[in-house]
């Protein structure tokens, strides 16, 4: 249950038009809720302002429609990553509102409109193009959490110009989420010109010798630069969170 539906059942208790064993029976699935294969966090978005979100890697498309289906009906917007083609077109047959999105691999449908909350914008940033798939986990979950989000691709290290080009918007942004792979350079450069949160998203993009992400994490995590936070590898989605709080706050 959300915090608006929440606020109005207890306005309706208030004012007699619900009564009481009505509305404990309206709660009575607080704080989980048990589908046998997944037990659901419905006190979430209570405690953290957000729902649950449903991460689709290793979940069939049965057991997300089941989730995304529980969800709706307590009046959740629901948003499911790692999405693949074939669950996407798979859950718009199931629910035809619903919003695929393949590069990000993310499934948006929603109950209510999206409220924005955030302060400012989030601009993110990814240091090639190979690293956009990512960087749109990042800026996909980030709209959905009621953020204006700004986009600024392929502006590496190894063609420096190409960011300050375009400091005006780095100094614009409230948060920055920033995503590279290779030796993830990026990061330090963004934090030593702006006096904002800049949070790291290493990526897997590389040679060998990247392992994968594990230098590219390793090196954003020994950052020179102040003010740098890193997530794990290829994670959009957890710095689009932690993004979304900060530009809250």
């Amino acid at each position: 249950m959300n915090v608006n539906l929440l606020e109005k059942l207890l306005q309706a208790v208030k004012e007699g038009r619900v009564d009481v064993p009505a509305a404990l029976d309206s709660l009575r699935r607080l704080p989980f809720e048990d589908l046998e294969f997944a037990t659901l966090d419905t006190h979430r978005a209570l405690r953290q302002g957000y729902p649950e979100v449903i991460f689709g890697q290793g979940k069939t498309p049965a057991q997300i429609k089941a989730i995304i289906k529980n969800m709706l009906s307590r009046g959740e917007n629901v948003l499911a990553t790692r999405i693949d083609p074939a669950k996407g077109k798979a859950l718009l047959r199931a629910f035809p509102k619903g919003e695929y999105r393949e590069v990000p691999a993310t499934f948006f449908v929603k109950s209510h409109p999206v409220k924005k909350t955030g302060k400012g914008n989030i601009l993110v940033i990814s240091a090639g193009t190979s690293d956009v798939p990512v960087a749109e986990e990042a800026a996909t979950t980030a709209e959905y959490m009621g953020n204006s989000v700004k986009r600024l691709y392929d502006v590496g290290v190894s063609g420096i110009h190409r960011l300050l080009h375009r400091k005006e918007e780095l100094w614009d942004a409230r948060v920055l989420i920033v995503v590279a792979g290779m030796e993830g350079a990026l990061p330090s450069v963004v934090a030593g010109l702006v006096a904002r949160p800049v949070i790291a998203v290493p990526t897997s993009v590389g040679y060998g010798a990247n392992l994968g992400g594990l230098t590219t994490l390793m090196a954003m995590l020994n950052s020179c630069a102040s003010g740098v936070t890193v997530v794990n590898i290829d994670n959009g989605f957890g710095a689009a969170y932690a993004a979304s709080l900060m530009n809250k706050a």
